[in-house]
């Protein structure tokens, strides 16, 4: 049996808000939200993603599969960071250089064969100067083999959500059956972010020196805009010109994701379209936290009177700006509880919408384990349960 009700906490402030617009509104007549047709942009694919939330705001062929190029160093990174966050390497090991990573062709971080190179410097020659050399070095490092390498890449992808990907080597080169899609790399981008924090900030450097040879970042927007701070530039003649980029604004963090560009200006460009866009007319809002108690249940034969329920992580929801007062949240909750109770089981649903559209439907769980009560308590129950089921 369940029963719909108000949410307490935000909900409560939320409809006070409501109740005073709707009093004021026989004098003041509320502003229309505006908002302007999505920009045109002269990219094969793209995407825009609230990072925090994971909402696409905008999009174009985003699922369609198309080769990145090395935009493919995303994942080479992102399994590092995950192989040194296991202690499987370490920043400090020093890598020997292979021939084949030696003689690996296109954009090269210069290190040469027989040599060793610490992980952090490879990281950086990766992220920074999008070396293939470095890349297949790394790959060979944590997997043997390069081929081994692109099989996790595969695991990880699948992990990840990113259902439309197919990764044949660590570097981007082209390969047959080397594909990924915009709203794949957004995702992975995402996965960057939130898994691995304390990593990031390396897709910000503007420049690294290695041998010698002081190379920049090739994202022009690290220079043109103080809110981006990465994440990755990739280019062959079959992908075109592509860019996945992050930018933070005012507690908000954007992913824009372009690719089949015609240069690397207009990949920038085009980037900073979507990012404008988003920043201007979304936002973020938060509406709870982790833990947080939504409701307090009456609970039947346990050793306590009530149940604390609430929601397992954070939530938050990405809508066009202006229009949060618009928002409507509620419960529909199991009626009857009875003990035991498990943490983390659910029961209950928070529904989140905006007008007509469902934003989210997320379980509302219980925040404590509760052990049965005696057996007097537990009888005593069942009996005022049963009356109380027969007068409904």
């Amino acid at each position: 049996m369940r029963v719909s009700s108000t949410l307490s906490s935000f909900v409560s402030r939320a409809c006070t808000t409501v109740i005073c617009w709707c009093a004021l509104s026989s004098s003041v007549i509320a502003a229309p939200v505006l908002i302007p047709a999505p920009p045109s942009l002269a990219a094969t694919a793209y995407v825009l993603m609230d990072a925090n939330t994971g909402k696409i705001i905008l999009s174009q062929n985003a699922d369609q599969r198309l080769p990145p190029a090395s935009l493919t160093k995303l994942m080479t990174s992102y399994i590092s960071d995950y192989e040194i966050a296991q202690g499987n390497i370490s920043t400090d090991d020093m890598v020997l250089v292979s021939e084949k990573a030696w003689r690996t062709q296109g954009s090269r971080m210069f290190i040469r064969e027989g040599t060793r190179v610490k992980v952090e410097d490879l990281l950086s020659g990766i992220v920074i100067q999008s070396g293939n050399d470095a890349s297949v070095a790394m790959a060979e490092h944590i997997a043997g083999s390069e081929g081994a390498f692109a099989d996790l890449m595969n695991q990880h992808a699948t992990q990840l959500g990113m259902t439309n990907s197919q990764f044949q080597n660590a570097t981007g080169l082209p390969a047959e059956n080397h594909y990924t899609t915009a709203n794949d790399l957004a995702v992975l981008a995402r996965g960057i972010i939130r898994d691995y924090p304390n990593h990031y900030p390396l897709y910000s450097e503007k420049y690294f020196t290695y041998n010698k040879i002081r190379q920049p970042n090739r994202n022009k927007l690290l220079w043109r805009d103080s809110n981006v701070d990465g994440l990755k530039t990739g280019h062959t003649e079959e992908a075109g010109y592509c860019l996945v980029a992050s930018a933070k604004e005012n507690g908000m963090r954007l992913i824009s994701v372009v690719m089949g560009t015609r240069s690397e200006e207009s990949r920038a460009q085009e980037s900073q379209k979507l990012l404008a866009y988003g920043f201007r007319y979304y936002e973020s809002t938060d509406l709870y936290q982790a833990g947080e108690v939504l409701n307090n249940a009456q609970l039947w034969a346990g050793t306590q009177d009530t149940l604390k329920r609430g929601v397992s992580e954070p939530v938050s929801v990405t809508i066009p700006r202006g229009q949060s007062k618009a928002l409507t949240v509620t419960l529909d909750l199991d009626k009857v509880i009875q003990a035991p109770v498990v943490e983390g089981a659910s029961y209950g649903m928070l529904n989140i919408s905006l007008g007509d559209e469902v934003l989210k439907q997320i379980p509302v769980i219980a925040l404590e384990s509760v052990e049965p009560a005696g057996l007097f308590r537990r009888i005593w129950h069942s009996i005022m349960l049963f009356f109380l089921s027969l007068i409904g």
